[in-house]
Order: structure tokens, then sequence, then C-alpha cells
């Protein structure tokens, strides 16, 4: 009874739960209202949304075009992007499955990665085929091989992206240095700051920090990741990373664009349309008023989904 307490104690998450499972049928716009309460602790404000994270679970509501469906499955946007930037910027696929019982693992190179297609959690990494788990990759892939990513939050253009399995080669820059990530978020069509991570399969030992357009510490953080204590170098790309991030998220209300850089090129990482599913708990908490003036939203129906 002891692990079922939190749940007594707070019905509300009790509905949540259900809800992200699609046990219990209840509208996204509840939904969303009732998991913002529970994650941001006061009241979505979405009929007319102010803060950057409003913004956001307004679009999740309001904004639904069956090219983001495309847009988010890692197998389909790879052309997507290669169509729009060239492919010389895209990580090849080494495989593509249905099923994870599919793989034929001496197929596969020494190091590699598994992806889910449809989902952000599923993900295993083999440095080692020696040292690799593959019952536990089985595990955790098959997990989210059953489970549709739009319900836990209502992230829409998840709702339909086949769930499959693909292998990319495993990427690193230096033996002794994580793999960094650039999140550039645009708005409109201009990317306005960016976070670099690093280490994001490990929450505890992980870093982000935001930067600005000239790649200078921002002024704000996420108060639930460490920030990097320096700054890494500038990536000798950055300025075209930038030109790239305006060609993808030309036309888009808001579109975050994510790049690696391995030794010296620019890779596609991946478009994301809610950063952190909308409920990022920025600090100081004021900048999610106003990097949410930065979010102009379209003029389209508001009616509940």
């Amino acid at each position: 009874m002891e692990k079922y307490a939190n749940y007594i104690l707070h019905p509300i998450k009790i509905i949540n739960r259900l809800a992200s499972k699609n046990i219990l049928k209840i509208s996204d716009k509840t939904y969303l209202k009732l998991l913002y309460k529970e994650r941001m602790g006061k009241k979505i404000n979405l009929d007319n949304p102010q803060t950057f994270n409003e913004k956001l679970n307004w679009l999740k509501l309001n904004d639904r075009k069956d090219i983001y469906t495309t847009m988010v499955d890692k197998y389909e946007a790879k052309k997507y992007v290669a169509d729009l930037i060239g492919e010389e910027y895209i990580i090849p696929t080494i495989g593509k499955w249905d099923k994870f019982d599919e793989i034929d693992f001496d197929k596969l190179p020494e190091q590699f990665v598994l992806k889910c297609t449809h989902d952000s959690g599923g993900l295993s990494i083999c440095r080692s085929k020696e040292k690799f788990n593959i019952e536990e990759a089985k595990n955790k892939i098959n997990k989210s091989l059953k489970k549709n990513y739009y319900y836990a939050s209502r992230e829409w253009p998840y709702k339909n992206v086949k769930p499959r399995i693909i292998a990319e080669p495993y990427l690193e820059n230096q033996k002794d240095k994580g793999l960094i990530d650039y999140k550039f978020f645009c708005f409109n069509g201009v990317p306005k700051f960016l976070y670099i991570s690093e280490g994001l399969e490990n929450h505890e030992t992980a870093s982000i920090s935001f930067l600005d357009m000239d790649f200078k510490r921002a002024r704000f953080k996420r108060k639930d990741y460490r920030e990097y204590k320096e700054i890494p170098k500038k990536p000798l790309n950055f300025e075209k990373m930038k030109e790239l991030s305006e060609i993808l998220s030309n036309g888009m209300t808001f579109l975050r664009v994510d790049f690696y850089e391995i030794k010296g090129k620019i890779l596609f990482s991946e478009l994301t349309f809610y950063p952190c599913s909308g409920f990022i708990p920025f600090e100081p908490e004021e900048y999610d008023k106003i990097i949410g003036d930065m979010l102009i939203l379209p003029e389209i129906a508001k009616g509940e989904k």
C-alpha cells in the first residue's frame, strides 16, 4: 500500500495516470488542464494563453497538420529534412524493423544505437557488443513499442506515428567527452535562442544550459537540470546551424530544431514541437512569460479536441 499512498493523497494523479494510458477517456483539453496543474502547480489559461508553456499546450490542441506526424517520426523525418537541406546532414539508418526479434545483431556493427521511431524514451546504446545487454534492451524497447506516446501529454503529432525500431551508428566527438546537442528554439522561422545538452540518458549527470544567438549564457535556465559549469567552445558550424534551423522551421509557429556537430560536420538530430511536453520549469519563472511573448499564435479555431 505504501507505493500507492501518493495517489491516495492526490486523486488528480490517479486521473492523470489513467488518462495517460488511455484507460480513462477524457478530452485532450480537460486532460491538459489537469496535467498542467499537477506538473506546474497552477492553472493553465488555454482561452488566452500568455506564457511559453501555455502557448505550447494551446498549439497541441489547435495546430494539427498531417505533416507534423512525418516530422516527428524518427525514420520518416530523415527524408523530409534531406529534401529541405540535403542528404549530407542525415545520420544513416543501418536497419529498420517492426519487432525487436527481427533484429539480426550479427549484422550490426560493434557500436550502434537502437531507437523507437514514435517516442523519445525507446533508446538503447551499444558501445560494445560484448557488454551490450540484449535482453535488457529488448525489454525496454518492447515496452516502448506498446505505448502510444501521444496519450502521455497529448502531443498530437505522435498519435499516428507507426511504432518501429531503427539502428543508427554510435556517434561521439572525442573519447573523453560526451556528445553535445544543439537545440534551436525557432519562432515563426527565426531561431531566437538555443540550449546545449549533454548526457541526457542519465538525468543525474546530464547538463543543460540556455544560450543566446551569440553563444553566450542566457539569463534563464531549467531548474530540473544542472547547468554547465563552463560553456563548451562554440561549434565550428554554428552560423550554418542557425541558417539550417531557419530553413527547417520556415512557416512553423514554433519548432525546435536539433543538431550535432561530429568532427566538424553538422548532423541533424530531430524536430520537436513541444519541448519538455510544454512543461518547462524556467528559472527565473518570469521567463516563461518573456519567452511566451516571442511566440505569436496563429489565428485559428480554438475548439476543444
